[in-house]
């Protein structure tokens, strides 16, 4: 049985206009982008300490928990390339920092139609190799909502075909692995889907990239090797246009001996462990806490 903060937090999607939005192409990216939060408020984290930095583009704000471990955490937001971040990331990670005692480096990369995805990797694998530069590497967590999800699969693809080390682990939250979005499957669920609708989506991606190349791994992870990679917590929802292709990558994760786990949202919109207000959602986000704390196997 769902909560009634569910039903709230779908009443209030459709108060904004989220699907309508995405309804649209082209996307109103300007519209988007007046949701976003780049700095948070000081007092979101009066119990932290907090730095800024700039890596290549991107700026990196650097949470500091007063009982701060040796581990890092490195989000990277979604809101379709073109936006973010939002109120809720900055929630989202005050919870992770307080809870894991881990510093937290939130990254704000180029976006989209002003930078391509070829910039966005190039300042993503930037920000990394800065993190090799102070952490062991299986001292470091990723975690990627939505696109932030597609930008470190594809990181780690690069992480391992360019032998350089790999984190511990790796969080996923309903990433978008395909951009081309043509998996038929797409079309049944995009009538239930409260949030997402594949001609937004689809036109966010396509600011993205030169020539409409929509199938480069950079973009579509699902288009490449998913051998070597780190501990991985999925968190998928079926109510969600991008859970389709999910599918196809947790197989390929399975078929490559992937040390997986997967939580389905029943029922669930896109991102839901990070949306406000819900019960579901706040169960989900202390899983994806304990997963963090847990110890799990080394990589080879």
């Amino acid at each position: 049985m769902k909560s009634l903060t569910y039903y709230v937090m779908l009443l209030i999607l459709k108060l904004k206009g989220v699907k309508q939005e995405f309804s649209k192409t082209p996307i109103n990216y300007s519209k988007l982008r007046k949701e976003d939060v780049r700095t948070p408020k000081n007092s979101l984290f009066k119990l932290h300490q907090v730095k800024r930095f700039v890596e290549a583009k991107t700026s990196i704000t650097e949470i500091i928990p007063a009982s701060a471990t040796k581990n890092l955490i490195i989000y990277c937001h979604g809101g379709a390339f073109i936006s973010g971040p939002s109120k809720h990331h900055w929630d989202a990670i005050r919870e992770i920092a307080t809870k894991t005692n881990a510093i937290v480096w939130m990254i704000d990369y180029p976006k989209a139609p002003e930078n391509k995805i070829d910039v966005i990797c190039e300042n993503i694998d930037k920000v990394y190799s800065k993190a090799l530069e102070k952490y062991i590497a299986n001292t470091i967590t990723l975690i990627g909502d939505s696109v932030g999800g597609t930008l470190i699969i594809s990181l780690v693809q690069r992480l391992v075909l360019e032998d350089i080390e790999r984190p511990s682990k790796l969080v996923l939250i309903s990433p978008v692995v395909d951009a081309t979005l043509s998996n038929p499957e797409i079309e049944k669920i995009e009538r239930i889907d409260p949030m997402l609708s594949k001609k937004g989506v689809l036109s966010a991606k396509q600011m993205c990239v030169d020539n409409n190349d929509l199938s480069n791994v950079r973009i579509s992870p699902i288009n490449g090797s998913f051998e070597a990679f780190p501990n991985t917590l999925i968190f998928a929802a079926e109510n969600d246009i991008t859970y389709p292709d999910q599918k196809i990558v947790i197989e390929k994760m399975k078929n490559s001996n992937t040390n997986l786990k997967v939580i389905i949202g029943d029922g669930m919109p896109h991102i839901w462990p990070i949306l406000p207000i819900m019960k579901e959602a706040k169960n989900s986000l202390n899983k994806l806490i304990t997963w963090i704390n847990t110890d799990t196997k080394p990589l080879n």
